[in-house]
């Protein structure tokens, strides 16, 4: 599990090169970025890894370009965006153009904040361009840092800069990294407050309320049979902005930040507006960070129903997106509290699944029964012989199959094993990952 990630936002004018600096970030290393797609536009939040530390870099260019306010007042919001979320703020300007009035405001604007800011010039593609850098001192941030964000000229050095100036979170041992860890997502206005109240509710002995980041988000800690369990609030996100857009970029980033620091995602979905496009990504945001994965189905109690309607409704869920037949579905009320008792149990249980370690031998001696009765496909006249399986991590469950062939292993193989492998050791609501190598 991840610490809570600090987070570094991206302001400036149009035009200043905003999203290349963001591109280029993202691409530096591919091997050490992890790329997220937002819910409804593209590449606005990175999680970032430069030299061992880790942090959440955000384009606010990407939220603001097919805004339809007037340039001015999108200036604003995305400067309030940063300034609420982010422990630094990145702020651009074009050693081409002379300071403009936009660039004067947006400044003034962060001056009022207690955020700390890193003036950068961009498109210094060479030292004579650095020339200009003097006249951007009027800004009042310190020393400017000059870049070239197309040709990559000092990203290295910026990225260095960034680390220095960013706090150091707290370690991962102060995280409580042995205690689970839920996070309750979703799109806005499903019910994850009142999710979060009942989960309370139903817990008296709440233990304290702890800082979650630096940006007023609370964690709240509960005991569940004198277990502690940390709940990571991602609500409250209405409350920032009556800007339509603006609630959605902070949902997105919020969920990410939560999902990345979770053992268990609890994703919630309104059962009155049904199974929608957000709520599909951001499961597969869970899935493919590896997170215990539980489904809740809210607002279950306004549904007009018979006794095939619990089953109907499962049974469309699966059918727009197959994989989630793994994946445990609570339906509930928040408001009635209706198997509101059954949320931290299911968690629980999916947590535990994620930690599960099989015998080697065990494992074989599964699997040998398996591959007698269904071998894998000959391909090109090639037979697969499937010697042994190991797995060779928990916390994801990772597994490994050593085989003549791997790369002539089908898809439909691969998840016919790892059904059989749910089929026959559980990982209810776990992701896992099956690999395939040389032996």
């Amino acid at each position: 599990m991840s610490v809570s990630e600090p987070i570094v936002a991206i302001v400036g004018r149009p035009n200043v090169g905003k999203s290349t600096l963001f591109n280029r970030i993202a691409q530096k290393r591919k091997s050490i970025i992890h790329s997220e797609a937002g819910i409804t536009r593209d590449r606005i939040y990175e999680s970032v890894n430069w030299a061992g530390h880790q942090f959440v870099l955000i384009d606010t260019g990407g939220f603001i370009l097919d805004s339809n306010d007037q340039i001015e007042k999108a200036i604003k919001v995305q400067v309030r965006i940063a300034v609420d979320e982010a422990d630094l703020v990145l702020f651009i300007v074009d050693s081409m153009d002379s300071i403009t009035p936009m660039d004067r405001e947006t400044a003034s604007l962060l001056r009022e904040s207690s955020k700390t800011v890193l003036l950068v010039v961009n498109k210094c593609d060479n030292e004579k361009r650095e020339q200009n850098l003097y006249a951007f001192y009027e800004l009042g941030f310190g020393e400017p840092f000059p870049i070239a964000a197309l040709n990559g000229r000092r990203i290295g050095d910026l990225l260095d800069r960034i680390l220095d100036k960013l706090p150091r979170k707290a370690p991962l041992e102060q995280e409580k990294k042995d205690q689970l860890h839920l996070a309750i997502v979703g799109m806005p206005n499903v019910g994850k407050s009142s999710i979060v109240n009942a989960l309370l509710g139903t817990e008296k002995s709440i233990v304290t309320e702890i800082p979650g980041t630096t940006r007023d988000s609370i964690d709240s800690e509960l005991k569940y049979y004198g277990e502690k369990i940390t709940l990571i609030d991602t609500a409250g996100l209405r409350k920032k902005s009556n800007i339509k857009n603006s609630i959605e970029f902070y949902s997105m980033v919020r969920t990410n930040i939560a999902i990345n620091r979770c053992h268990v995602a609890v994703v919630v979905i309104d059962a009155v507006k049904g199974f929608t496009r957000q709520d599909a990504n951001i499961i597969r945001t869970v899935i493919s960070k590896k997170k215990g994965l539980v489904l809740l189905i809210n607002k279950w109690d306004l549904i007009e129903k018979d006794s095939n309607t619990l089953l109907e409704f499962q049974r469309d869920l699966i059918d727009d997106f197959k994989r989630l037949e793994h994946y445990p579905m609570i339906f509930i009320s928040a408001l009635t509290k209706q198997r509101i008792h059954k949320v931290i149990k299911t968690a629980k249980e999916v947590y535990l699944a994620r930690k599960q370690r099989i015998n080697t031998n065990k494992l074989n001696r599964f699997f040998q029964d398996v591959i007698d009765k269904t071998p894998p496909p000959a391909v090109q006249g090639k037979y697969i012989k499937i010697k042994y399986v190991t797995q060779v991590k928990i916390e994801p469950p990772v597994f490994v199959f050593f085989c003549n062939y791997p790369k002539y292993i089908k898809e439909e193989y691969q998840r016919f094993l790892e059904n059989q492998l749910r089929a026959g050791f559980g990982f209810k609501g776990v992701p896992l990952t099956v690999l395939f190598r040389q032996k």
